[in-house]
Order: structure tokens, then sequence, then C-alpha cells
């Protein structure tokens, strides 16, 4: 057994295993130089080639990058050896004339780039002016560039001088005029053709890009260029003057413009606060001037003409919201705001700033400005801590934590800590840490210490607030965090001694496991330094043991499932990497525990409990070796009871803690293999799909620690005879280990190739086929002179190759994909076809399974033929149609070659079955359907093309005709079933044919079925219904001659009889497989933009053919099978569309989406369009045509859509417009529920709620309804999925000063339609009267909940509500009365309680009382008892 290596061994086996990582290979793009250049240094050039001419030619001349770095690093140590006459000789001038020339010609992301420039400054000092000077002639004659598309090049070499490069700098200083020109040119320039490329997204977005690289460069030219700071001193009518002035007026304008790019907006915002402090005189009065901008009251009459003329826009008082934003984020950034360096006016333009910022935080809703504006409210609080460290008296009073800014930031990172943009949470998370930090220099020095912060009524204040919150709230834990961080962790232990405790039993939840784990890690890291810095001996560890791991290890023996496995994936790691030393104490605890609780089939017991702990600890590194663990911690009879424990979660972290080690070149023991193959011989017919996932994820760490630990072991018996002469020989030769890895990894596949035998089952065939894969995978075919411990095919004989091959026939298609992709991973050694026949008839065996009617016999078809096409298996007779093109080839690529002319014969062979079948298919359907369903064919038609390498074909020419083949016979196919999917009751709809004999038989079901649709397709069908009689023998005795009548390719096929649900299923499959394979042709081959393009194997004609195809089926199948899946297919197309480069292609989504809004909204009687099936495909087309819309651009489409939709989606008193309201509500529906659009989506939440609240309020039912699914949706959306069974769990609601802060809009609504509801709710005459839309909001408030966090900084109060509620209470439905006294809750603060008991109270009946009414007392008791439980 191989034990231990001495310190020499195991620095071989670090070399070793540095060596054997593939150190990335860096690719230099080389550089060139113009032909008059090279003839410069060629004459130049001396005899010895020792002079730097000759090195230039000798670099320019190679063609890799690499190489060319060497020989620039050589210039300066070349130039250092001349003398200082060598500045006058005109060899080394024209030298450095072409080196900047070389400079300015590469690319901006050249390594070159940086190693040139680094070579060029560390020139000797007497060649730096001439240095500087040719930098200067280069650079002027990059800037004389008019080729617009040139432009970007010249900015990027502007931005490269002035980025660490002190020689181009200086070259940018000397150009100064002419770069503020180019800049000032090049951004008109390129703005104005960005407006020319309207609505062409791809040009549009280089342009944009362009835009915002110059902006960013004029920003970094201000900043680095030293003359800026006398630019005031200048005349207004010099050219740099203007030159700024120009480029002002640019940024403003780019600064209000929201057709750009928000990062565009963004980065002018920063330039024009840049431009003004560079620019503007006296320096005094720039904060007092931005606070008038902000505040939008610019006294034109005090400020200069100029930047009048430049800024106009922003002295409006109808400024954008956008432009307050980023104007405020250029003020944070560019002023100076350190050491009080600008006065009591910087500090009243602060607080402007924030009140600027508070308002347009209860204003923006788009999401993007939403994460703009939270991050401009951290660099506030940044600006504010930076001006406190040396601010006056009075804004400190402004900002401490009492203040009403605090206050104010405070009720953002409320409402705000559950935001569902992650980057927007940790914004509120900076915000509440910045906060305590402003507090804390507002404090005096004695008590802004630690201590004395944990007595400060604020503090104690806030920290009580947050542990009263409940522990779903996610910022709840990060702000507690940043609390304990400030004050320690003692006082809130003072306050909540059980907090431990309390963290991990939420951890039972994952979608709070990740901040729970966080907040525990910050507290136990702050509680272990607290006690080792007051603590005198060890004894410290005792406490720090009883308060952080003693409830840990009672989750782990006493705790659900969830819990215990989210705990020793999140916690426990970090708890151990804190104090490793624990370790011991918990396996000692453990270990006594384990012999009274084992364990069993629902509980894990102490022994789970133990092994998850060891496992954990071997993984991070806390033991040394496997065996060292099992010696000194835990036995061997503990290790195998472990892995045949009851429990299958003690099974796997057993199972982990053999296979897992923080080193993978472990050595793997003897003993470990041995208990693997024990654990593999009763695990593998596992029932759990996750733990089964988990086993073989385990097993295949193993086999890559024997991978690599066997190549340390080759080394090592590489260098015996070194260690022999050491005497330091390890216990076991390394021989000796590599042959025992060579047994256990045949015994292993020995294992699992029994494990497929005939019948076995789906747990057991997908472990064992995953495992193999694994070892295929993990120990490949040895390369050169690489050695391989182990190859899986050197274990595969006959036998097992048909036991995999067998796998094909499987009924689950992940069963044959683990068997095809194993197949695939064996070299074409292993898998040989001798006998002709045999493959003949596998063949044939693929053909004919291809047309059964069983439709998983056509995926084993289509992976038969991919296996058969990928290893050239195909019989010879399919082949010599292809003989004269094979010749012709060469010998390239062979094996692309070969895969792609297999891949053809095949689809040619499928191509001309399927033309007969669908010609027959014509005629008789139904025959179709029970004989030879043509979804199959089509179905390994798109599985051979899917795995072709489709963008890089080489026998084009053949493969043109083909496609056009495939688009008509898709085409053709479509048109045969889709009468059936299109047919208003396609479930139950058989169509007649023109076969009389087959008509015949279907007059009883038609009957029956009674089709109605406006198609003439059923006029046959209404006519043979009004037949008198209807003979059943003649029918039995055409069934015979309707079997020989079907007979395809000369085989004789079973007669059957043809049931609706048979034609349906061929229908929809049909319809389903000609979806994706369009949808695959689309995404997959590229397509020519002229019909004379050679490369191209779609026209533009064709595209647009197919975009008909799926707008007609779409919007007219009814069935969901069929019209679910063409949006699959329709996907794709639109997805490449608005990628591709012709402009009429790029038009043809927006162009789709007006003509079908536009039927949607003329509500013509005689449209096909269903209004049904809510909606059927319409939903769908929609969708596919919004969510392929770029989403870094300005989601225009989107937005316009919205508009139009919430319109129609609006009560309306025109009857005829109720079709048109149904399918917007249904659109919007599926829109809310679309998860690719994302946040984008919430601005239109709040509408759409008013429309769902509205539409339950009509008298239509289809209008009702579809409201109703809107209404059900957004309520998801708002509040997130059903975490649990509990349909008001909080988990699912937020508070109401968080609900109202993100839609505003709900909140006069809510309360008008309230007030509405309760006024009709009881009326005096005492009859029922039930208003439609009173469930729904008292829904919407009953998800409310109240929160001790909820301030008075809100401009929205929760009071107008109580009074209505109240009154809904007294509703005769007692369903409503108690959503009444759930929604009551939210809206009743804490110091209110008593208030409102007593105002219910007082409502009840008095004795006295002759008439009263039991709803209404039972109503208020209900009330009065939800409130009580607060």
């Amino acid at each position: 057994m191989f034990v231990g290596v001495s310190q020499k061994g195991w620095l071989l086996l670090i070399l070793f295993k540095m060596g054997v990582k593939k150190k990335k290979e860096m690719q230099v793009t080389a550089l060139t130089i113009c032909h008059q250049d090279l003839e410069t240094l060629r004459s130049l050039a001396d005899v010895e080639g020792k002079n730097l001419a000759s090195l230039l030619l000798h670099c320019v001349q190679l063609t890799d990058g690499v190489s060319q770095i060497h020989y620039v690093k050589q210039i300066v140590p070349l130039l250092e050896k001349a003398d200082k006459n060598g500045a006058c000789d005109p060899t080394i001038r024209s030298c450095l004339d072409i080196l900047a020339g070389i400079y300015l010609s590469l690319s901006v992301k050249n390594p070159l780039k940086k190693v040139l420039a680094s070579s060029l400054d560390g020139l000797p000092e007497f060649f730096l002016t001439e240095a500087i000077q040719s930098f200067t002639s280069r650079l002027q004659e990059e800037l004389n560039t008019t080729h617009l598309y040139s432009y970007r090049k010249v900015t990027d070499n502007i931005s490269s001088c002035m980025e660490n490069f002190d020689l181009g700098r200086a070259g940018v200083n000397n150009l100064l005029k002419n770069v503020l020109h180019f800049l000032q040119k090049s951004l008109i320039e390129i703005s104005e053709e960005n407006r020319k490329f309207a609505g062409n997204h791809i040009v549009q977005t280089q342009l944009m890009n362009d835009l915002l690289v110059g902006t960013r460069v004029s920003v970094m030219l201000v900043q680095k260029i030293q003359d800026f700071q006398r630019i005031h001193l200048k005349t207004s009518g010099s050219p740099t003057w203007q030159s700024m002035c120009g480029l002002l007026s640019i940024f403003t304008k780019f600064l209000s413009d929201d057709d750009l790019l928000q990062t565009i907006q963004s980065t002018s915002g920063l330039a024009v606060i840049l431009f003004i402090k560079a620019m503007f005189h006296p320096p005094e009065k720039i904060p007092d001037l931005i606070s008038s901008l902000l505040l939008r009251s610019v006294d034109c009459t005090s400020i200069p003409d100029w930047f009048l003329n430049c800024c106009r826009s922003l002295c409006c008082t109808d400024v954008s919201q956008s432009t307050l934003l980023f104007l405020c984020q250029g003020t944070l950034t560019m002023l100076d705001w350190q050491n009080g360096n600008m006065g009591l006016s910087g500090e009243a333009l602060l607080l402007n700033i924030v009140h600027v910022l508070f308002t347009l935080s209860s204003q923006i809703k788009e999401s993007t400005l939403e994460l703009f504006l939270s991050r401009i409210l951290a660099s506030w609080t940044n600006s504010a801590i930076h001006v406190l460290e040396s601010s006056s008296p009075s804004l400190k009073d402004s900002l401490n934590g009492n203040s009403s800014v605090v206050g104010r930031l405070l009720e953002y990172v409320y409402t705000h800590w559950e935001h569902p943009l992650d980057a927007l949470r940790h914004q509120t998370k900076i915000i509440f840490r910045n906060i305590l930090q402003m507090h804390q220099l507002t404090k005096e020095k004695s008590d802004s210490e630690a201590s004395g912060l944990a007595t400060d009524r604020f503090i104690c204040d806030l920290t009580e607030s947050l542990l009263r919150l409940e522990w779903h709230v996610k910022g709840k834990y990060a702000c507690l965090g940043c609390l304990v961080d400030y004050i320690g962790i003692g006082h809130i232990l003072a306050l909540a001694k059980t907090i431990p405790s309390q963290i991990l039993e939420v951890m039972g939840d994952q979608s709070l496991v990740p901040y729970a784990s966080d907040l525990l890690e910050t507290m136990f890291r702050n509680h272990k330094s607290h006690l080792k810095s007051q603590a005198v001996d060890s004894t410290w560890i005792d406490e720090w043991h009883e308060t952080w791991v003693s409830p840990l290890l009672f989750i782990l023996c006493e705790g659900n499932l969830d819990q215990k496995s989210y705990v020793i994936d999140y916690y426990l790691p970090k708890l151990l990497n804190c104090s490793p030393e624990s370790l011991s104490y918990m396996v000692k605890i453990l270990q006594t525990s384990a012999d009274a609780k084992t364990g069993s089939y629902n509980s894990r017991g102490a022994l789970g409990a133990l092994m998850a702990c060891l496992r954990t600890a071997r993984a991070h590194g806390h033991l040394q070796s496997a065996t060292d663990a099992w010696r000194n911690l835990v036995s061997s009879a503990r290790i195998k009871q472990g892995l045949i424990h009851q429990h299958c979660q003690v099974r796997i972290d057993t199972l982990g803690l053999l296979c897992e080690s923080n080193r993978s070149t472990e050595i793997v023991s003897m003993e470990e293999m041995q208990w693997i193959q024990f654990f593999i011989t009763y695990n593998l017919n596992s029932q759990s799909p996750g733990v089964r996932q988990q086993i073989c994820s385990l097993l295949k760490k193993l086999f890559c620690r024997i991978q690599e630990s066997s190549q340390v072991l080759y080394k090592l018996e590489q260098s015996r005879s070194k260690h022999e002469s050491d005497n330091e020989l390890p216990k076991q030769h390394p021989s000796v280990s590599l042959q025992q890895y060579k047994n256990f990894m045949s015994s292993i596949c020995n294992r699992l190739f029994e494990a497929l035998f005939p019948g076995s089952s789906y747990p057991t065939r997908f472990s064992a086929l995953t495992i193999l894969g694994s070892i295929a995978e993990v120990f490949p075919v040895p390369e050169g002179q690489v050695q391989t411990v182990y190859q899986l095919s050197h274990d595969i004989d006959v036998g097992r190759f048909q036991t995999l091959m067998e796998c094909f026939t499987s009924t689950f298609e992940e069963v044959k994909i683990l068997a095809f992709d194993l197949l695939m991973k064996l070299p074409k050694t292993v898998v040989q076809f001798q006998d002709s026949e045999k493959l003949q008839g596998l063949f044939q065996a693929a053909l004919e399974l291809s047309s059964s009617t069983k439709p998983y016999d056509c995926v084993t078809a289509s992976y038969l033929l991919n296996f058969l096409i990928w290893q050239d298996a195909l019989p010879s007779s399919l082949s010599a149609s292809l003989q004269t093109q094979q010749a012709a080839c060469g010998d390239g690529d062979k094996s692309a070659i070969v895969v792609e002319r297999n891949t053809l014969m095949v689809i040619k062979c499928l191509l001309e079955n399927l033309e007969e079948e669908v010609s027959q298919a014509e005629n008789s359907l139904l025959q179709a359907a029970a004989s030879f369903p043509l979804y199959g064919r089509v179905h390994c038609i798109t599985g051979a093309l899917q795995r072709l390498s489709l963008n890089s074909l080489r026998l084009v020419s053949e493969w043109r005709p083909v496609v056009e083949k495939l688009l008509l016979m898709s085409y053709r196919l479509s048109a045969v079933v889709s009468p059936v999917i299109q047919s208003s009751s396609p479930e139950g709809l058989i169509p007649m044919d023109t076969d009389s004999e087959s008509a015949s038989r279907l007059q009883t079901i038609l009957s029956e079925i009674q089709p109605r649709d406006t198609n003439d397709y059923f006029t046959q069908a209404k006519i043979l219904k009004e037949r008198d009689s209807f003979d059943l023998e003649d029918l039995n005795a055409s069934v015979p001659n309707i079997g020989a009548s079907a007979e395809i390719k000369g085989k004789e096929r079973k007669t059957c009889d043809v049931t609706a649900q048979m034609v349906l299923v061929c229908c929809w499959r049909s319809m389903k497989e000609v979806a994706l394979l369009l949808g695959t042709l689309c995404q997959l081959l590229p397509m020519q933009s002229m019909p004379e393009s050679s490369n191209g194997l779609l026209t533009v004609e064709q595209v647009k053919e197919i975009g008909d195809y799926f707008k007609q089926h779409l919007l007219q199948s009814r069935h969901r099978g069929a019209f679910e899946l063409a949006y699959t297919g329709f996907v794709k197309l639109t997805e490449i569309l608005n990628r591709c480069p012709s402009v009429s292609l790029q038009k043809l989504p927006e162009q789709w989406l007006w003509d079908v809004l536009e039927e949607i909204k003329c509500s013509d009687p005689s449209s096909k369009l269903c209004a049904t099936r809510r909606s059927a495909g319409i939903p769908f087309y929609i969708q596919a045509l919004l969510a392929s819309e770029p989403k870094k651009g300005k989601m225009d489409l989107l937005k316009i859509t919205m508009k139009e939709l919430i319109t129609l989606a609006g009560p309306t008193d025109d009857s005829r417009s109720t079709v048109s309201q149904v399918h917007a509500l249904n659109i919007l529906r599926a829109l809310f529920r679309d998860t690719r659009l994302g946040e984008n989506i919430i601005p239109y939440v709040a509408d759409g709620a008013k429309a769902a609240i509205l539409g339950f309020t009509s008298p239509v039912w289809a209008v009702r309804n579809s409201s109703t699914l809107l209404f059900s949706t957004l309520i998801t959306r708002i509040f997130g999925v059903k975490r649990g069974k509990d349909e008001l769990s909080k988990k699912n609601r937020m508070t109401g000063s968080e609900f109202f802060s993100r839609f505003p809009e709900l909140y006069p609504f809510l309360l008008q339609q309230l007030e509405a509801v309760a006024n009709s709710v009881d009326s005096d005459t005492g009859e029922l009267n039930r208003h439609p839309s009173m469930f729904l909001l008292l829904l919407v408030l009953g998800r409310l909940y109240p929160s001790p966090m909820d301030g008075t900084y809100s401009a929205l109060s929760m009071a107008p509500f109580i009074p209505f509620i109240m009154r809904c209470g007294r509703s005769p439905v007692y369903r409503s009365r108690e959503m009444a006294a759930r929604a009551l809750v939210p809206f009743v603060m804490v110091d209110e309680i008593p208030a409102t008991i007593r105002t219910l109270l007082a409502k009840l009946p008095n004795c006295t009382d002759q008439c009263f009414r039991q709803n209404h007392i039972h109503g208020t008791l209900l009330q009065t008892h939800r409130i009580t439980l607060l």
C-alpha cells in the first residue's frame, strides 16, 4: 500500500503535476508594415545584422506574434548601447518613425501593443525627443482620416496612448487641438450615421459602441492632460475652446437622447460634469451651478453665454428622469468630495443630490434605471463618508442616524432588499453598511468605537428592529452581517442568545440558505476573534463550541432532510475552515451517539452526521489522508455500515468520503477500492434520480483521481533508481499500485456490463451506462507518449458491443442517449461490422423503425442511423450514387467528409421514402396514421442534421437541392395534416378521405362528433351525415380490401381500426417534427443574401416562406401540442433573423408583429384567429417575436406591444371588441409568464393588474375567464412562485410599503376599487350584493404583511384602506369576511393596534340594539382576532 513519499519525492510530484497541466498557448497576431516601410528597413539594415533596422526587419518578417515579442524587447538594450550622437543618426530616426507606425497599426487588444509601449517608454533620454516627434507625426496622419468606419481605430489609438504610455501621452499633448477636433468630428458623424441606420440593430450596435468609446476617450483626455487645468485662461475664440464647447454640446445631446444606449447616456453624464469642472470659472461656484441644474432652477441671466449655448436643454424645467439621474452620477463621480475641498456649497450640493435621488426613486420603474439609481445612491453614501470626515457640524446633524436623510435611506433599503434583481439587492447592502459608517462619523471619537456604538440609541433600535423581523426576509441577513462587523457579535448574542439555532432552523429553505450561511460565518468568525482576544488560555474554545457547534450537531442528528443537506453543504465547510480543530470535538460526540442512533430509512442518525462531517473535512483538506482518518476517527465497520445504510444520503456521504479529496493526485488505497466494489454491488438500482446523479458524479471524481495519481505513479516508477540511492522507496512499489488500479477498473466494468442484462430496470441501466461513459471519458485513448492505466475498449468484446446496441431498444430515450454517447466515445477499431448482410439488416431495421406507429421507435431509428453514419458503417449499396463525388474530394479532412457524405446519403434515402408516403397520405390520411405515420422519417432527418456541423459543409452543391426538397416536402406534409390540427375540435375529428371505402367506415364516428368549422373541408362530412343507413357488415367486409390496398414498397402491412386518437397523434407529431426540422434548418444552415451566392443554402425567399409557414400554423392551429412545438421552431427562426446582416430579414419579425396586432385589433368576424383555447397559438407567436428582441437594446417592440395590448385589454362598451379584449388578456398572461423577458416586463405589471381586476367585472364570461388567468399569473409574478402548502405563506408575500413602492400606480386604483366594493358590500335593504372584484382586491391586499421596519417617510399612507377593509368584513360571503380579516392586518401599524381593536369593538351591537346582523358581528370578530395575533 502506497502510504507516503519523502520530501524530495513530494517535490517531484508537485513539479510533475505542474507539468502535466497544459499551459494555454497565447495567441498573438503578428505585426505587419506597409511596403514602403519595409523597403526603408531593407535599405537601412547593415550587413552584419546588428543595427536597429536589421532587428526590425527580422521582426516584421516573422509570422509568429510570440516570436516578434522577443525581438521587440531587444529594442531598448540595443539603443542603450548607442551614444548620444546616435540621436542624430537618420537610421535610428527612421526606425523610430516606423516603430510609431507599427504601434498605431496594432489592434488595441494585441499583446504586442503593450509590449511595444513598455519598450518605447524605456528609451534613453537622448532618443525621447526624436521618438515624440515621430509619434506626433504618425498620430497626425491618423487624425486626418476621413473614413467613418476607421474612426474607431483612431479613437482606440488615442486611448492606448493615454493609458500608461508616456511617449504616446506626450504625442497626444502636442496634438491636443487636433485630437479634440477629431473627437468632435467623429462623434457628430457617427451619431448621424446611427440615425440613418435606425432599425438595423446590428449596425447600430457597432456604431453605438463607437460612440461610447469616443465619449470615454474624451473623458480620459480631460482627466489626464494637464492643460485643461488652465483652459479657462484661454480666449473663447481659440480652436481648443471651440472644440471643448462643441464636445460639451454633443454630450448634452447624448445625455437627453433616449434612443441611445443607457451606457452612452451614463458616460455622457460623467463627461458633462467633467467638462463643466474644467471650463467653468470660478471653480467655487461649480457646486451652486450644478445644484441649480439638478433642482431645475437655473437663472439664465447669471450663467455664461457659452454654458447656455452648450447646455440649454439642461437649463429647462422639463429635464427627463434619466438625464437627472445621470447628472447626479456625474456629479458624484467627477467632483472632488474628499478633504472638504468643496466647502459649504459642496455640502449643500450633496444634500440636494440625495433629495433628487429620493424623488426619482418614487418615479422610476424601468429596471435598468432602477439599477442605475441604486448604484448612484450607494455612490452618494460613499461621497457622504468622504465629506463627513472633514465636514461642518450642520452636515453631521443632517446625516446622523436620526436624521430624515438616513431615515429615507433606510426606507429605500427596506423596500428594495428583496428586489428581484440581485445586483440591486447587493447595492442595498452597501448602502446599509455605509449608513452605519456615516452614523459613526457623526459621533464623537469616544462614541465611535465598537463598544460605544453598541450602546448608541440608533444602533440599538436598529438592531432590535432587525431581530424582530421574520427570518424569511432575505435582506435581514445582510444587514445583520453589517451590524456584526461594526458592533461585534457580543451585543447581538446578549439580545438573542439562541440566534445560531434560529438561523439554522431556517436553513431548510433553499432560497434562504446562502444568506443564512453567510451570516453565520460572519458571526462565528467575529465571535472567535473576540473570544481569543480576551482569553488568557484555551478554554474559550469550549464556549465557542457550545454556541456554534452544538446547535449544528443537533441539526445533523435531529433536523429534517432538507435542513441537514443544506447545513452540510453550506454551513459545515465554513465552520471547519474557520476552526479545523473542531472536527475532533464533533467526531468524538458523534461516535458516542452513533452506537445508540444508527439511523433508519427516514433518519440519518448520528452515523449519517458522522459520515457527513468526515466527508466535508476530507473534501476541504482537513484530513491528511483517508487511511489516517479511518484509523484514528472511524472504524472500517462504520464505513461498511454507511455504504449499505437504509438512508440514501448516508450512503452518498460515505461514498463521498471515499471518492472526494482536496488533492486530485492522492493515491487510492486497496481498501478504498474494495469498499467501492462493495458499494456498487448494492446501489446501482437506486430509484431516486438525484441519488443516481450523485453516485455517478462521485465515481467520476474517483476515476479522475485514479487517472491523475496513475500519472504520478508512472513518474515515480521511472525515477525509482534515484529513490533507491537515497533509501526513500515507498512501502509499496508503484507498479503494484498501477496493477491494482487496472484490476479494479476491469472488475468495475465487468460489474456494470453484467447489470445491462436484458430486462434490467431503467435505474440500473442509467447508472451503469453513465458510469461507463465516465470511464470512457476519463481514460481516453492514449496519444503519443502519454500512458493510461486503463482503456475501456480492451474490455469490450462482441457480446458487450451487442449489449450496448440492444440499449437502443429501450423505451427510455435517456438510455438511448447514454448508449449512443458511450459508443461514440469508443475507438472505431472496437466497433467493426464484418458481415455486410447484418449491416444491411441493421440499416433496414432502422428504416422500418422510422415508420413505426410507436413514437419511441422513431427515436430508436434516429440514434441507430446516426451511429451508422458516424461509424461509417452504411451499406455499400447506399453509397453507389456518390462514388464519383467521393473520388473528387481528395484526402482532406477525411473523417468530416465521410460523416457529411453519409449524412447526405441517409437523408436522401429517408426523403425518398417520405415522398412516397406523403403521396399515399394525400390519398388516405387514415391509412397513413394506421400503417406508416409520417413523423418518424422527419424525426430521423432532423436528428441527422443536428449532429452535423452545417456551417462548414463541403458538399454544398449536393446539399442545396436536398434542402430545397426538404422544404417542399415539409410544406406538403403539413398541408396533409393541418386540417386536423386547425379544426375547432382536433381531439375528436377524423377527416374524410378521397378513398370512398375509408370514408364510409367513418360515417358513424362523424355523426357522433359533428365537427363544426368554417373551412370547406367539412362539407363532405356534413353531407355524409345526412345518409339514413349504415351497413356494419359492409364495413367489416371492406376492411380486408383497405388492408390490401395499403401496400408500401411491396411490403404488406397489418390492418387495424383507425381511431380519432391515432389520427390526431399522427397529425400533431408530424406538425411537431416539421416545425423542429424547419427550425433546425434556419438555425444551422448559412443564409445566402444574394441568389448567386455559392456558399449559402437558404435564400431570402425561402426564409420568408418558412416564416409564413410558422405564422399560419401558430395563428390557426387549435391543438396545443402542435402550436407549442411550432413555437419552438419559430423561436429559432426569429433568433436567426435578429442576428442576420440583411436588413430586410431583420425587419421581418417587426412586420409580422404589426400584422398580427392589427388583425387582433380589427375584430373581423371572418378572421381565423382562435378566440377559444386561451387564444391557442397567438400568445406563443407574439412571445417568440418579442423574446428574440435584443435585450441590450431599448426593447422598443416590447414597449409598443405592451401599450397596445393593455389598451385592448381594458374595459369597453363595444361588444364587437370583446374578442380583441380576450386575445389581449391571453397574450398578456403569456408575456408575464415568460422568464426571458425578465425585469423588462415589470413596469407593465400595474397596468396588467388593473386590466385583470376590471376585466373580472365584465358581463362576458370569456373576458372574466381570461382576466382570472391573467390575475393568477400576475400574483405569481409579483409575489413569487408558491413554495409551500400555505397559500398565504410569508415566503410569497411582501410588506405594504415594499409593494406600493414598487407599484405606486396600484395605490390609488386599489383604493378606489376598494371604496366601490365597500359601498356595495352591505346594502340597507338586506339584499345580497356580490361585487365581482372583491375577492381579487382582498386577495392582493391579503398578501401584504406589516413590518416593524415600516417608516413614516413614504408618501403612501396605509391608513385610507383601513375603513374600507373593515366594511368588507360585513360581506354575506364567509370567504370574503375571512379574506377581509387577513387583508386588514398589514395596514395596522404596531403602535396603532390598541386603537384599531377599540374601533372594531365599538362597531359591535349593544344589547339594546333591536336590529343587527350576524355577518357584521362575525366579520368584526374575525378582524379583531387577526389583529390580536400580531
